[in-house]
């Protein structure tokens, strides 16, 4: 991400589009995985249920069956058996597309065709939240997201609590070239002192990863660290039902 776009995302972040105060009674975390590499369901997946904890897969369907710049992306059986499995599929964009650089009609086209994918190999299961490719918000993709989904993760680091924008939430990440595990813990004593929500996002899992992926290791410890304190995860909608509607 460009440094004009680190800026217009700080900037969007300050205009409130679908601001709510959450109604939690505890705190509760959630956990994501941009792209869908298939190291992220296949390692990532058996340490989730180690911990008993459902996560959000965000699918871009164009990498389906692909293998991009080394890394293996999910097929449609890895994409069956995770659903099944109780975690959430959102949407990522079809095409896993710039949205500043791309015409509001499009991204609807967009949508809409990630939907129909999606609806391919899972039957009518219609995506509930969006995370926005690349991170890129602008104020125009954040008001046209915020009328087709319920909520949409952002990238900026926090928790989410008080009055939260379900346009644009606050993410923590869980990757390599940012990877520092005090700073997570520390996010993670907030959200329970707070009790609000914390979202956490990764893309692929292996020892080797991505510079956006994480080691098992990673996710070990943010997994092992949200139980010590006493905190529940939940797919990103489940956890949305939760803050918005108590």
């Amino acid at each position: 991400m460009s440094f004009l776009d680190r800026v217009t995302n700080v900037v969007t972040r300050r205009i409130p589009v679908k601001c709510v105060r959450e109604r939690l009674e505890a705190p509760v975390a959630s956990f994501s995985f941009d792209d869908f590499p298939r190291s992220a369901w296949t390692i990532g997946g058996p340490i989730l249920a180690r911990y008993d904890a459902r996560a959000t897969y965000y699918p871009a369907g164009v990498f389906c069956g692909q293998t991009v710049d080394g890394v293996d992306y999910f097929d449609l059986d890895d994409l069956k058996a995770c659903a099944a499995a109780g975690h959430e599929i959102g949407c990522h964009t079809f095409s896993h597309c710039h949205g500043a650089k791309t015409a509001s009609a499009a991204l609807v086209a967009e949508v809409e065709k990630n939907a129909a994918f999606i609806r391919g190999a899972l039957g009518d299961l219609p995506p509930s939240s969006f995370a926005y490719p690349y991170g890129e918000v602008t104020p125009r993709t954040k008001a046209l997201f915020a009328k087709l989904f319920p909520v949409s993760r952002g990238i900026y680091p926090g928790v989410n609590t008080g009055v939260i924008d379900l346009a644009q939430l606050k993410a923590v990440p869980l990757e390599r070239r940012s990877w520092n595990a005090a700073e997570v813990e520390g996010h993670i004593a907030h959200a329970a002192a707070t009790g609000g929500w914390i979202v956490f996002f990764s893309h692929d899992v292996c020892d080797e990863p991505s510079p956006y992926g994480a080691t098992p290791h990673m996710l070990e410890h943010a997994l092992a660290a949200v139980r010590d304190a006493g905190i529940e995860a939940l797919p990103v909608k489940h956890a949305l039902a939760r803050a918005a509607f108590g």
